[in-house]
């Protein structure tokens, strides 16, 4: 049983979602990103989505665009990413980790080696924002001998002929992507959000994470009650960036936000 299989069946059996939370690696230099990195499972993240460092972050809102350029700036890269994971698992051996990004800085590591490198490190899963199905054959397979998940993206457009080609080579979680854009902007409607899992639930039985658009415990919660998994980023993310801009400490800001998410999702089923 893989970590996030593990993850998924210790909620279930606990009825309640998880709390995947978001930050980018380097953001804003290596030593604090590891130290917020370290501190998310004992804030109350279930899975942890790592940001890979890109300079083209086509999905991603205004928070998530400066987290990068942050990131680059201080010198983040894929090798420093899959180090601070390493480290990650030196103290913890089971929060699942799952990097999110684009494919350009894979492509050009090598789905082979990326995929051997990454597995050693720790990390369990691959959220992959521009590689879809049609794709993902050149990657899939190293993925799979790996032991890394491989979670696909579905949308609000994702009707029903599109969606069993994206959930069918899916494994770990289904993320849905709840709005039509960038992240950190819109938020969808609960009853629009129930609508889409139904919709997906009918083609899979792995668990569908709902992300985009999640900024407060109440949001959280509100998703919670209805998936499998809430995403926060964007609001992680900002948080962090806000504190430092203040001249406080971006660890301690970042920390006690996810402490009242986690809250928030806790309490959502009771």
């Amino acid at each position: 049983m893989s970590r996030l299989q593990a993850r998924f069946a210790k909620l279930a059996a606990e009825n309640r979602a998880a709390l995947v939370t978001y930050m980018m690696a380097f953001d804003p230099d290596r030593a604090t990103s590891q130290a917020i990195l370290n501190g998310l499972p004992g804030a109350g993240a279930d899975i942890i989505e790592f940001g890979m460092p890109f300079t083209d972050p086509m999905a991603d809102g205004p928070a998530i665009q400066y987290a990068a350029e942050r990131s680059l700036a201080a010198g983040g890269s894929l090798k420093g990413t899959l180090e601070m994971v390493t480290a990650f698992r030196q103290a913890d051996a089971d929060t699942p980790v799952v990097l999110m990004g684009y494919y350009n800085p894979v492509y050009a590591w090598g789905p082979e080696a990326f995929c051997q490198a990454a597995g050693a490190a720790g990390v369990d899963g691959l959220i992959i924002v521009d590689l879809p199905p049609e794709e993902a054959d050149e990657l899939l397979p190293h993925c799979r001998a790996n032991g890394i998940d491989f979670i696909f993206l579905t949308t609000p457009t994702s009707d029903d002929a599109r969606l069993p080609k994206v959930v069918r080579q899916a494994s770990g979680f289904v993320y849905y992507v709840s709005i039509a854009g960038i992240t950190g902007t819109a938020s969808a409607s609960q009853s629009a959000i129930a609508d889409a899992l139904t919709r997906i639930r009918a083609h899979t039985r792995l668990p569908v994470c709902v992300g985009f658009g999640i900024k407060t415990p109440a949001q959280a919660a509100e998703v919670a009650r209805l998936a499998d998994g809430a995403v926060v980023g964007s609001a992680i993310v900002a948080a962090g960036a806000e504190a430092r801009e203040k001249g406080k400490d971006p660890v301690a800001a970042v920390t006690a936000l996810v402490k009242q998410l986690a809250e928030g999702v806790r309490g959502a089923r009771k």
